[in-house]
């Protein structure tokens, strides 16, 4: 995935337009922190740049083929996601997840994602007998995870279950809900990637679906309460070798 950023002409521009100029570039500049934002978490979750790299700003630069300005602001702000670390002196490296993390990640993330199935099940009722748009996508990213699953894709499994959980975010109807879980996804990403995907935990899924899609509240938030149990499990076993 490469991203370029924008000609020098367009930079020379920007520098001549006058009192608006920097406003002007503004959003310019934002799109390509964005951009550089997603292709340094893709790069960490996929492992290309493994636990404990280090990351230098003109590297990646080259690497994205974008200006410096941009990657130091998508390199700020995972760290703000928890994905990479400052390093003492200068510079950042991704972050290892010991032990404690993973823990201390799940103990927030159980009682978000309990509460977004059930918001999401308690809006489809209050919707019947339409259906919210947000069904579709939920239904979209179960079928996805299972042909990856089938295809041996690993990546685009991960992605797919991802995508699953924050569809039930986004189905729940709950902005302040979907800013508070933005600031997991990249850590839940790069955990999902780490560890194994038992069948069991993806049947899992296509239970929560079901009583979300029937609005049935108390059986999705069960469901998923035995669902994030199981993946920490799963997780802690993986990585820790737990018994």
């Amino acid at each position: 995935m490469a991203y370029v950023a924008g000609s020098s002409a367009g930079r020379n521009r920007t520098r001549q337009d006058g009192p608006g100029s920097e406003r002007a570039g503004a959003p310019e500049r934002t799109s390509l922190s964005a951009h550089a934002r997603d292709a340094v978490r893709e790069r960490i979750v996929d492992r290309r740049y493994p636990q404990g790299a280090r990351l230098v700003e003109r590297e990646v630069a080259e690497e994205l083929r974008m200006s410096r300005v941009p990657v130091r602001e998508a390199l700020r702000a995972l760290v703000g996601e928890g994905l990479l670390e400052l390093l003492p002196h200068s510079g950042v490296r991704v972050r290892r997840m010991e032990r404690a993390d993973v823990e201390h990640l799940y103990e927030v993330w159980e009682p978000l994602a309990v509460q977004a199935s059930r918001l999401a099940a308690r809006r489809v009722a209050r919707s019947a007998p339409a259906e919210p748009p947000g069904v579709t996508a939920l239904r979209t990213s179960l079928d996805r995870a299972e042909q990856a699953a089938s295809d041996d894709e690993g990546a685009r499994e991960v992605a797919a279950h991802t995508a699953f959980h924050e569809d039930i975010v986004a189905l729940s109807g709950n902005p302040m809900l979907a800013r508070t879980m933005e600031q997991l996804s990249g850590q839940l990403q790069l955990l999902f990637g780490m560890r194994e995907e038992p069948e069991h935990m993806r049947a899992q899924h296509a239970v929560m679906f079901r009583y979300i899609a029937t609005g049935d509240e108390e059986s999705a938030a069960a469901s998923t309460l035995l669902h994030v149990r199981d993946s920490r499990a799963v997780a802690l076993r993986s990585l820790f070798d737990d018994a």
